[in-house]
């Protein structure tokens, strides 16, 4: 039987399944999302946790100049094989690979435990994060297995609350840690949760795939382009992650990365168009639901870069307040995303998802632009607020997109479709800390050559050492230290600008790119009797509408 006349028997004339299911009840359901969020937390701690801890092992282990690397390799990894291990969760299953991400983190976690200097702690934090890409890719693709289309905010607003109860207690517990222990316990605190994690996804998570594309042959992996995507993936983040940093924009290592990253680039599309079952396949593209979703939060991954990296900047240095402070503006953001997230169904169920983001990331862009509108020096509350209607917005226009992404598509090429989501989140990360650093020193170097004479000699040349010079200024003329709070203003002003013409990129992007109404697959209409840990029916219907999607 094909798979689309298979498919439209397991859906009848409403839309609702009569299916039997294919794995256990409801009752394990629960498990396996305690499971989800275990796995969730550890990945969402990771570099909160340690960025409060930086100081202690620059102290123990020295490496001043390369400890962003503790940051940066754990990105890189996590970027590069997103879409590899989405390519394998659709070939051989979910709970392989995410046994296998769980596994790689935690022996990343035991390894930077015991590391003996900066170099090695570098190198476990990549091991780490080849674990992490695992993590993040697969727990988000078993969440939409798990639940129904209708169901799926619920899930992803739980996933959510992890992210946003990590943005508030990992610098609390790193700080803790590193007082009264020592630094290497923010590593080995992850050996209980993923032991946990990895026990219930054991015990309660079973993979029950009917409708596995490689049955009744041997599964090949496409290693050529895994390899080529790492390449082209690694020098390409490597060099907006170090460059205007490191060495500058126009200097040899970042021109040659650059022309590398191309280069690999130009060979991963070759090797995948020979391929028989690439990594990235070329329907990801191809299709105007995901090729559109990818666009538009990759400019989301790039307007996040103003207030989770330069805000913090803005509070202490501007608004005068202490690190905790200053950390408590940027994580209201977080606590109004997930409760927008789990209300979005109610809006999308009424006019659509395409026309629910638009809405969402409408009210981002006028939110960001709002920011340049406080006075100067303001309050606390001031920032706050707007990040607590940055985060409501972004709510609403990222989780409707990632649904309707992942009903469009059937089980064997969800996980796929779901890493190429992450995928570009990510480079649209990078990019953004690229772009907007650029525009942060450009602007703030302008503001420091045109500083008034009389206190230009004594001036900083950097915003680190601006902050720096601002949380000690004491060693500062009232004038000097009133000139660098207005030059700090003023740069993460132009910053948010800039997210605000990301913003307006993503506007844009849903508008003329994305589907009016979001085709459904057979398996998201899917509501079985009795829940299961995996909804698979089969067939594809992309074509097809819900009216709840609008």
């Amino acid at each position: 039987m094909s798979r689309t006349t298979q498919g439209s028997h397991s859906a009848d004339r409403n839309g609702t399944g009569n299916q039997p299911p294919d794995g256990p009840a409801a009752s394990r359901r629960g498990p396996v999302v305690a499971a989800l969020m275990l796995g969730m937390a550890l990945a969402a701690l990771d570099s909160t946790i340690i960025a409060t801890a930086v100081p202690q092992i620059v102290g123990d282990l020295g490496g001043f100049a390369v400890f962003s690397w503790l940051f940066s390799g754990y990105l890189l990894a996590v970027t590069v094989t997103l879409p590899v291990y989405g390519k394998l969760s659709d070939t051989y299953g979910r709970k392989p690979i995410l046994l296998t991400g769980i596994a790689l983190f935690l022996l990343g976690s035991l390894a930077c435990a015991g590391a003996w200097d900066m170099g090695s702690l570098i190198a476990f934090r990549v091991l780490q994060g080849l674990g992490g890409g695992a993590l993040q890719g697969t727990v988000q693709t078993i969440a939409a297995d798990l639940y129904p289309m209708k169901e799926r905010p619920k899930i992803q607003s739980k996933l959510s609350s992890v992210w946003a109860a990590s943005a508030v207690a990992g610098p609390a517990l790193g700080g803790l840690l590193t007082s009264y222990g020592d630094w290497r316990w923010i590593f080995l605190v992850n050996l209980p949760v993923g032991t946990l994690a990895l026990w219930l996804i054991l015990r309660h998570f079973h993979d029950a795939r009917r409708d596995r594309p490689t049955a009744g042959r041997r599964a090949r992996v496409d290693w050529p382009g895994a390899l080529a995507v790492f390449a082209a993936g690694g020098l390409l983040l490597t060099a907006l992650v170090q460059g205007g940093t490191a060495w500058p924009w126009l200097s040899a290592p970042s021109l040659l990365l650059l022309a590398g990253s191309a280069l690999a680039a130009v060979a991963t599309v070759l090797i995948e168009r020979r391929a028989a079952e690439p990594i990235i396949p070329g329907w990801v593209w191809r299709r105007r639901t995901i090729s559109a979703v990818n666009l538009a939060l990759g400019a989301l991954g790039l307007l996040m870069v103003a207030p989770t990296v330069f805000l913090p900047t803005y509070a202490q240095a501007v608004l005068g307040l202490g690190p905790i402070a200053a950390g408590f503006v940027l994580s209201v953001m977080t606590l109004s995303w997930p409760i927008s997230a789990a209300l979005s169904s109610r809006v999308y169920n009424r006019i659509g998802i395409r026309n629910c983001a638009l809405l969402g990331i409408g009210a981002a862009a006028l939110v960001l632009l709002a920011f340049p509108l406080l006075p100067y020096p303001g309050a606390a509350w001031q920032p706050a607020l707007l990040m607590l209607a940055l985060g409501a917005a972004l709510g609403l226009f990222q989780l409707p997109l990632i649904i309707g992404v992942q009903s469009s598509v059937g089980y064997a090429e969800r996980g796929t479709a779901t890493a190429s989501i992450l995928f570009c989140r990510q480079v649209g990360q990078c990019l953004g800390a690229a772009l907007f650093g650029a525009i942060a020193n450009v602007t703030l170097n302008d503001r420091l050559t045109h500083a008034p004479a009389a206190i230009r000699a004594g001036l900083p040349h950097d915003l680190d050492a601006v902050s720096r010079a601002l949380q000690h200024a004491g060693t500062l003329t009232a004038r000097a230290a009133d000139y660098l709070r207005r030059a700090v203003d003023t740069t993460v002003e132009h910053v948010y600008l800039g997210a605000a013409a990301a913003a307006a990129l993503a506007f844009l992007t849903v508008l003329v790119l994305a589907p009016r109404r979001f085709p459904v697959h057979t398996e998201a209409r899917a509501v079985t009797t009795a829940d299961t840990t995996t909804n698979e029916g089969a067939g594809t219907n992309d074509g097809a509408d819900a009216s709840s999607t609008g």
